[in-house]
Parts: C-alpha cells; structure tokens; sequence
C-alpha cells in the first residue's frame, strides 16, 4: 500500500510572510537603485543639492556622494539575496537600511524631502525584514 502525500498549501500567514519578504526585497532593491542615482548625482554635479553654512557634520558633496553610491551598491547585493530568502541577506537587510537611515538622516540640510522620504521607506524594510520569522511565518499575530 502507498500513501499519498498532499501537497503542502501554504497558511495564511505564510503567504503574509512570503509578502512581506518579497516587499521587503523589492523597496531595499529600490532604495538601493535610489541611492545609486543620489550618489552619482551628489560625484558629478555638486550644484545640484542645497548647500548649507555652519552644519554640525560637514563633509564635502563629493563624500556624501561615495557614501551613497556605495550603500546603494551594497543594497542592491543584499536585495537580490533576499529575493533568494537567504538569511544572510536578512540580516544583512536591516544593516544596510539603518546605515541608509544614519547616512541620511546626516545628509538631511542638503536634500530634506528626499531623505525624509529614504528614512521612511528604510523603516519599512527594517520592519519587514524584522517581522518575518525565520521558519517563514509573520510574527504580527501571535
């Protein structure tokens, strides 16, 4: 005699999780891509951001700029690490969206909206990449 097995329908929070991660992914993928741009920008035209007199952490545009280029790099990596659920890249995610935080909120008289809008979409990613538990199941609801 065989038995059969079902195969295995995911739970609903399984599929909030699997979304949550796939979220996660696409706006740290996306965060990256922005940085990228933000950093490029920031290297080759200087006069494009506001500049301001007697801030407290003053660094040149130029150097803002590498350190946009390359967190958005590194995000970039992570993202496609996450979009394979690897654990690594989950830790690693939240890493790299509290220095896009910090590095923005640092940067914050030379271009406020824009940091404003990276700050809460890194918040977004930390939560969901802290939400999802490691067996793949979301940990909002017990």
């Amino acid at each position: 005699m065989t038995t059969t097995h079902a195969p295995h329908t995911p739970t609903a929070r399984e599929e909030w999780a699997t979304g949550l991660a796939a979220f996660a992914a696409v706006m740290l993928l996306l965060a990256g891509i922005l940085a990228i741009c933000r950093g490029i920008m920031a290297i080759a035209h200087d006069d494009v951001f506001f500049v301001t007199r007697d801030y407290v952490f003053r660094f040149s545009l130029t150097g803002w700029g590498w350190v946009h280029l390359i967190l958005g790099v590194v995000a970039v990596l992570v993202a496609f690490g996450l979009f394979r659920a690897a654990m690594w890249a989950r830790a690693s995610g939240v890493a790299i969206a509290s220095l896009i935080i910090i590095a923005n909120f640092l940067s914050l008289p030379y271009y406020p909206v824009w940091s404003i809008v990276v700050i809460a979409l890194s918040a977004f990613i930390i939560w969901a990449l802290c939400v999802v538990r490691k067996d793949g199941t979301a940990g909002l609801f017990g």
